[in-house]
């Protein structure tokens, strides 16, 4: 089993255990020393103090696990960026309301701003024409959606 997956499987129940979720683990090693990344997400956006919690308690266990070895490696407990594509249902609720650009599969290209998630589909309102529209978009028919930055939005703009 490789180490990545088995750092998932040692520190996810802890993640779990606080309500949030593991998204990856990577492992880059220049040379001897490892850089240990684990990407930590929650239902809404991860605070400071969560990131350090839970980055005490995954730092503990690894320090602790055998499969480890005596390597150095450094551990970066991180959210996911804004550019990561959402790929499940929680990724999708967690950004309702804000923009998103989504690509499907057949290569039609769909920006709106998200209205609903369900476990199988999305619900994203589309502005054509000065008039607004909803588009409902099964997470299967989806190549590739992410989050559109918007600069200028103030809180509670639709």
């Amino acid at each position: 089993m490789a180490i990545s997956d088995q750092i998932s499987q040692l520190v996810t129940p802890a993640v779990e255990s606080r309500g949030l979720f593991l998204e990856e683990v990577q492992i880059v090693s220049p040379g001897k020393h490892r850089i240990v990344t684990c990407i930590v997400d929650g239902p809404s956006s991860l605070n400071l103090d969560q990131v350090t919690e839970i980055s005490r308690e995954i730092s503990e266990l690894l320090d602790a696990a055998a499969f480890m070895g005596d390597s150095p490696f450094t551990l970066e407990v991180t959210s996911p960026g804004v550019d990561r594509p959402l790929t499940k249902e929680r990724h999708f609720t967690k950004n309702i309301g804000r923009l998103m650009k989504v690509v499907k599969v057949d290569g039609v290209v769909i920006t709106g701003r998200a209205v609903s998630a369900a476990p199988d589909s999305v619900t994203l309102t589309v502005t054509e024409k000065k008039s607004e529209k909803e588009v409902l978009i099964q997470l299967a028919d989806i190549k590739r959606a992410t989050v559109e930055i918007e600069f200028n939005r103030k809180e509670g703009d639709k």
